[in-house]
């Protein structure tokens, strides 16, 4: 029986074992004080990372067993003459189930042949008799997604494709209303089931279209999942088998889809010329799919990418051509998965680009027009808005109101579980330290100390 390639952290958990080689490397410095030395090591070289204290704490704990490429070369920069496995990580070709092969990344194309190769290899394999590939359709239960059972002269497939396009649909609203880091390790087995059924034999050409687009989308919602609980290794993994699928599916909207979401992760991960490579493929891709409001997200994700370059003049061309393509209206040919991209959406990212250049007010400014214009529906994207809002008013010099947002975010992340909102809330208490003797906020930052217990 074959399946998903990059599951095997969830099919074959392994205890993490600790980091002692890093651990003793940071020395008598605290989390905090050894993320702030990386954060400063990473801008000597031009890299962008959002170490933290509790990266570094999952580093030692050993949840990460090898490090990003952009993290990667900031520690090898930091500790000249070692090498990965002095500093205690395995090998990547390890982490990422390559045996041992080498893994050589092209740097020039964010399509990641690497792992695109090992995903068309294994990909529509048989040997799944339909028995099993009926059963296995159970693991979308944990979403609410009955099993159906496949009468016995029909292929298993027909049946279990409408449930892997209801579990996406699951996935998605579930993620829209309390973020990644709880629905990650569930949304594994339903992935699983996915590839299971297209690896259980024709069921004719269109139930396995289906079947491929509901594979290929299953993968980028669980790579978000991923992303949004800081697993950015996993996330790449699972943009990059979406990505496969699409080419070998021949489907445009699917291949821009995974290109627009290996953008959005290629920034947060310190990568800002991946991302922009990534916005501009997808955008080539979705030229002829008819719809300006997901040209108008390309655009975005492209903005994000100079703003990390620190190219303020290649983030407002791309602003000023996202702004334009929405302006257009949306049409019949938007993806579903779009659902979240509003005028909110468009302040929020918008927002960022201008934190990432340093421009606080300005920042602030569409960050508080993204929490004003959001639908209260997009619990997640309320607190993530609402976080910006407070790290971009601390860092603006307003510390008060910065409290105030910073503790209403803190109220919606009782229903919210994202480490990358929660990250961002940590790095506002931090700005805000040095005004601990006003008491609005005083008692945010007695309140996040409380959260995080």
């Amino acid at each position: 029986m074959t399946s998903s390639p990059y599951l095997s952290d969830a099919s074959a958990p392994q205890p993490p074992r600790p980091n002692l080689a890093f651990r003793e490397l940071r020395g008598r410095r605290s989390p905090g004080e050894f993320a702030a030395a990386v954060r400063r090591a990473a801008r000597e070289i031009g890299e962008r990372v959002s170490c933290d204290a509790r990266y570094i704490g999952r580093v030692e704990a050993g949840e990460i067993r090898c490090p990003n490429y952009a993290y990667e070369r900031v520690f090898l920069h930091m500790f000249p003459g070692r090498t990965l496995a002095d500093l205690g990580f395995a090998p990547r070709s390890l982490v990422r189930g390559r045996g041992a092969r080498a893994l050589v990344p092209d740097r020039h194309d964010p399509s990641l042949h690497d792992e695109e190769s090992d995903v068309r290899r294994r990909a529509f394999m048989t040997g799944m008799t339909g028995s099993t590939a009926t059963v296995a359709v159970a693991a979308l239960a944990p979403f609410g997604v009955p099993a159906p059972q496949a009468p016995p002269d029909r292929h298993p497939a027909h049946t279990g494709v409408g449930a892997v396009e209801e579990a996406i649909r699951r996935i998605r609203l579930l993620d829209d209303r309390h973020g990644g880091d709880s629905l990650y390790r569930r949304a594994a087995a339903p992935l699983r089931t996915a590839f299971e059924l297209l690896d259980s034999g024709s069921a004719g050409r269109d139930i396995t279209d289906r079947l491929q687009t509901g594979a290929g989308e299953l993968a980028i919602s669980v790579g978000w999942l991923a992303h949004d609980s800081g697993r950015f290794d996993d996330a790449r993994s699972h943009y990059a088998e979406a990505l496969a699928t699409a080419r070998m599916a021949g489907d445009e909207a699917l291949e821009a889809h995974a290109f627009c979401n290996t953008a959005f992760l290629a920034r947060d991960a310190g990568r800002p010329r991946e991302a922009v490579r990534a916005a501009q493929a997808a955008a080539r891709v979705a030229a002829h799919l008819g719809s300006p409001r997901l040209l108008s997200l390309l655009a975005l994700r492209e903005a994000g990418g100079w703003a990390g370059l620190g190219d303020q003049r290649g983030c407002e061309r791309s602003l000023a051509r996202a702004q334009t393509l929405f302006a257009r209206g949306s049409s019949d040919a938007d993806p579903e998965w779009m659902s979240f991209y509003g005028e909110a959406e468009l302040e929020g990212l918008e927002s960022q680009c201008w934190s990432a250049l340093g421009a606080w007010d300005r920042a602030a400014r569409h960050a508080g027009r993204a929490v004003a214009l959001q639908d209260p529906h997009f619990t997640r994207n309320m607190a993530l808005y609402t976080a910006e809002l407070a790290d971009d008013l601390a860092r603006s010099g307003h510390p008060d109101e910065a409290a105030a947002a910073g503790t209403r975010a803190l109220g919606l992340l009782r229903d919210v579980r994202s480490s990358r909102i929660e990250g961002m809330l940590a790095t506002t208490s931090r700005v805000l330290l040095p005004h601990r003797r006003a008491a609005g906020v005083n008692a945010f930052l007695e309140a996040h100390s409380a959260s995080r217990k």
